[in-house]
């Protein structure tokens, strides 16, 4: 895998942004314009992720991964942010990040820093799997122009090693080694509790509008079935129905809202305030069969990983 981080490289140079884009209309090129501003700010935030993810480590191979994706996702935010002036013709107003994402930027910075590594990394692969699976494809068939389509290639190429290496790190959080490390940790102070407990219901806080905002609002208007958004949240169920995701704190947590949610009597009293809380409102329901599910539980991260990846293009990633 670092082999392939290393071989994979490449420059926003190599985009070609010389052509006129289509035409669009005023609406088509605000929306465009915002969905590619947005885009460059979450960037930052999973390189954010990375840069904490290849700090925290012991593992040098593991390190120097991240590295390449904290490279990544600043070329990715530079790329974003060139498409967002591409595309901008008309100068019909200035843009700037959503409201949302600027409020849940800070939080979720803190949060990488404070809390557990796996609350993160579960943040990160649900991101960037509704990002590559729904998000990015969306938004280059919505676009429908050249510049889109060669950086939008090449951004699904980096985000296909990063999913494969979140699916990897779910597994290991999930496993008797993380168990163990934790367990050698020094214990918390109660004041540190205190932290981590106002530090976690921020994010969550702030969470909501900002997968309301920046992720559903504009998947109503570039995929209005929202096929692809079920896709990427069926992709996050099934990680989470595997057994040993819930060897987590935070993977029992959000294993049992989900749960909750899916019971008619629960979800009648509580599901509101659920839906709140984790942030994705009705997307909660199963997207899966029984079948799928069971068949989830037998299956490794890496092949889930892979399975995931294969949605988008119909085939591996790993082809």
């Amino acid at each position: 895998m670092l082999e392939r981080c290393r071989r994979d490289q490449w420059s926003v140079r190599d985009v070609d942004l010389s052509k006129t884009p289509r035409t669009m209309s005023a609406e088509d090129e605000i929306a465009i314009c915002q969905l590619f501003t947005d885009m460059a700010v979450i960037e930052r935030l999973a390189g954010a992720l990375f840069r904490e993810q290849a700090r925290r480590t012991d593992d040098a191979t593991l390190r120097a991964i991240f590295e390449t994706f904290v490279v990544d996702e600043v070329r990715h935010a530079q790329m974003a942010q060139m498409l967002a002036d591409h595309y901008d013709r008309r100068r019909l107003r200035v843009y700037r990040a959503s409201p949302a994402l600027s409020r849940f930027f800070d939080h979720f910075v803190t949060a990488v820093t404070e809390l557990d590594d796996d609350v993160a990394n579960t943040y990160i692969t649900a991101g960037e799997l509704i990002l590559d699976i729904a998000l990015l494809r969306s938004i280059n068939d919505y676009v429908a122009d050249d510049a889109s389509a060669q950086a939008m290639r090449l951004i699904n190429r980096d985000e296909s090693r990063h999913i494969a290496i979140d699916y990897h790190m779910v597994g290991y959080y999930a496993s008797p080694a993380w168990t163990a490390k934790l367990a050698s940790r020094p214990k918390k102070r109660a004041r540190d509790h205190a932290r981590s407990a106002w530090t976690f219901a921020g994010m969550l806080y702030y969470g909501q509008p900002f997968f309301r905002d920046v992720f559903f609002a504009p998947m109503e208007r570039i995929d209005p079935a929202g096929t692809r958004l079920r896709e990427a949240f069926k992709r996050l169920q099934l990680l989470g129905a595997k057994p040993a995701t819930m060897n987590t704190w935070f993977g029992a947590f959000m294993r049992t809202l989900e749960l909750g949610y899916n019971d008619p009597v629960v979800r009648r009293v509580l599901g509101p305030a659920i839906g709140r809380v984790v942030g994705v409102g009705d997307f909660l329901r199963h997207l899966y069969t029984e079948e799928e599910g069971k068949r989830a539980t037998e299956m490794s991260y890496g092949e889930l990983a892979e399975e995931a990846l294969g949605v988008k293009e119909g085939r591996s990633a790993f082809d």
